[in-house]
């Protein structure tokens, strides 16, 4: 017989059991997410005019919110997440400092492969940092350092000449510009508009380098409080959402709670290894969020307990990737 492809693997994965099964049902919701239209749903009394016209509703999308904890862009999921934002398959990012800083790091010097078992104490002595298997030497962040000092310069500059309120959001918009290399996340939320929310974005190296630069400058602000008001409006303003969490802690909460405003997602996928025995937001399942109003009553939300890099390259290529030659 022939060879067997992608496609049949994962078609077959739906019928294995265990989290195979919640794999396959995974890209089931994301493709029922990608597939929605507005004009599958009936017209509602309190819709405007505009969202009356047939050729409108057949065209209205739901709203992808697209979340991510920074390890996964230490690790090659980076290049995955990448091509998401490349070709504008999500609308909306949230991710940890880390997400960030190391996506602009990895334009300014290489992570290396490395192993879980290093010893700390000498890797320390040699100036290399550890993330799970993966390596990165000291002077990678001596570089981005070097970027991000004059740039904070400008930016301070420009908030206190042209009154320009920096938010995590705005800053990272920025971040992207200036390192203008097509190998970056940011690089392309910059080109296609899409905003990476990042409420805890001091909480990182880059805030190491405005800790340093407050010293100097202390008038610089970061508003966070401007940024909850346009993520909440993204969930509240959209027709349908859906929600794409890799992780846990604060990427998987700040999506679901902006999607609590809208009375919560229609389409959900949470990837991650965390229990739900501890009463975390980070273990808690799905069904948890439906008593928060955070996903819909009438939802089918799936979680596949799993490492991300192991199983997003497979989901993003039956239904992503597919939506893209569509």
């Amino acid at each position: 017989g022939r060879t067997p492809t992608v496609d049949d693997l994962a078609r077959s994965m739906l019928t294995t059991g265990f989290q195979a099964t919640n794999l396959g049902l995974a890209i089931q919701e994301i493709e029922a997410m990608l597939n929605w239209r507005l004009s599958h749903e009936p017209v509602r009394e309190d819709e405007g005019d505009d969202l009356r016209d047939p050729a409108v509703r057949a065209s209205t999308r739901a709203k992808v919110f697209l979340s991510y904890t920074s390890n996964l862009v230490s690790s090659g999921l980076r290049e995955t997440l990448r091509f998401l934002v490349q070709h504008r398959l999500v609308d909306v990012v949230v991710t940890t400092a880390g997400g960030v800083e190391e996506d602009i790091i990895k334009c300014l010097a290489p992570t290396y492969m490395g192993d879980f078992a290093l010893k700390g104490a000498e890797l320390r002595r040699k100036g290399i940092n550890r993330i799970g298997n993966l390596l990165v030497p000291n002077d990678n962040y001596v570089r981005f350092e070097e970027f991000m000092h004059p740039l904070l310069r400008t930016m301070t500059d420009e908030q206190e000449e042209q009154g320009i309120r920096w938010t995590p959001s705005r800053f990272i918009h920025r971040l992207g510009k200036e390192i203008n290399d097509e190998s970056s996340i940011c690089y392309w939320a910059y080109k296609n508009n899409i905003p990476i929310y990042s409420p805890a974005l001091t909480d990182g190296s880059i805030g190491d380098m405005i800790f340093f630069h407050m010293y100097k400058r202390p008038e610089f602000v970061l508003d966070i409080a401007q940024d909850i008001r346009e993520m909440n409006d993204q969930a509240l303003h959209a027709q349908a959402t859906g929600m794409v969490i890799l992780g846990g802690g604060l990427v998987k909460h700040h999506v679901a709670n902006a999607n609590l405003m809208r009375n919560g997602a229609k389409f959900s996928v949470y990837i991650n290894t965390a229990q739900e025995f501890d009463g975390s937001d980070s273990g808690a399942r799905p069904d948890e969020a439906v008593s928060w109003g955070k996903i819909r009553i009438d939802a089918r939300p799936v979680k596949v307990y799993a490492e991300a890099t192991l199983v997003f390259p497979l989901i993003v290529h039956q239904t992503f990737f597919k939506e893209l030659l569509r």
